[in-house]
């Protein structure tokens, strides 16, 4: 995956906490069933500082090894310098990273995977990295965990007109094109899901969600900004249009007025 799409680390940081909150528990909670017996390797793709392994490995038995794949080395150098979580056992999981585009995965990619797991990353792939994933993981005949996939929906409150044109200028950025890659936006996570049903896997899925007010004032700042960034992006004239809007948001959230809802599709799919 081109470096054009690279997260920070500090956005990370912001962002982990509520992203534990909101993964779906009840997928997550049917996933030792479908693990062989004996040690457990999971393959997280798009790992970036490790927070899906932080999140899932406690739920988990073990003894568990954690690949963790991404196109940023220093992500996945803080994720690997960090302590280790522990497995259902309490025991310390080991922990390694692969560096290199998941575009280019291979069933050799995932030899051995108990288990693979993303978060918030199907929809900044693009078609082709999509069928690579899909095609890795059916060949390997390996579980999928896949969480946090965005599907465009978002509701922000107060209520505005203008919430409607920013939402739609959004997710045409979330489908543009970033150096010869099309992303999947929005439809993410229902191609990946087609695909694997196409594949003959058994799927279910839980819509989660993101709820932002002012007990997590950063947050919902830093994800506004980015919202509406990325609509004024996409549509220039947004920026003269609406600036009112976003004096007025901006008030809004100072005075802890300004609430959102972010939805995203979680994903389970497994070999029948």
């Amino acid at each position: 995956m081109t470096t054009v799409l690279e997260v920070s680390s500090d956005w990370l940081r912001l962002r982990e906490a509520e992203d534990a909150h909101a993964r779906s528990a009840r997928l997550a909670a049917a996933v030792p069933a479908l693990l062989p017996e004996g040690p457990v390797t999971v393959h997280d793709l798009g790992s970036g500082t490790g927070s899906m392994m932080r999140w899932l490995a406690p739920a988990l038995p073990g003894p568990q090894t954690w690949v963790l794949h991404d196109w940023n080395a220093q992500l996945t150098a803080l994720a690997s310098r960090a302590e280790p979580p522990l497995d259902r056992a309490g025991r310390p999981v080991a922990v390694r990273s692969v560096v290199g585009e998941l575009e280019t995965l291979t069933t050799a990619d995932l030899s051995g995977a108990s288990l693979v797991t993303a978060s918030a990353l199907l929809d900044v792939l693009t078609a082709r990295e999509a069928h690579a994933i899909v095609d890795a993981c059916v060949a390997a005949g390996a579980p999928a965990l896949l969480s946090l996939s965005v599907t465009g929906d978002v509701e922000v409150r107060p209520w505005n007109a203008a919430d409607i044109r920013v939402a739609r200028a959004f997710n045409a950025h979330q489908r543009r094109e970033v150096g010869g890659r099309r992303l999947l936006g929005p439809y993410g996570g229902r191609i990946v899901r087609g695909l694997f049903e196409l594949a003959g896997y058994r799927v279910r899925t839980a819509l989660t969600t993101w709820r932002l007010d002012a007990g997590r004032p950063g947050l919902l700042a830093e994800w506004f900004d980015g919202w509406l960034g990325a609509a004024e992006e996409q549509v220039p004239a947004l920026r003269g249009e609406l600036a009112g809007y976003r004096s007025l948001r901006e008030r809004q959230l100072r005075r802890g007025e300004l609430s959102a809802v972010v939805y995203h599709l979680d994903l389970l799919a497994w070999p029948r």
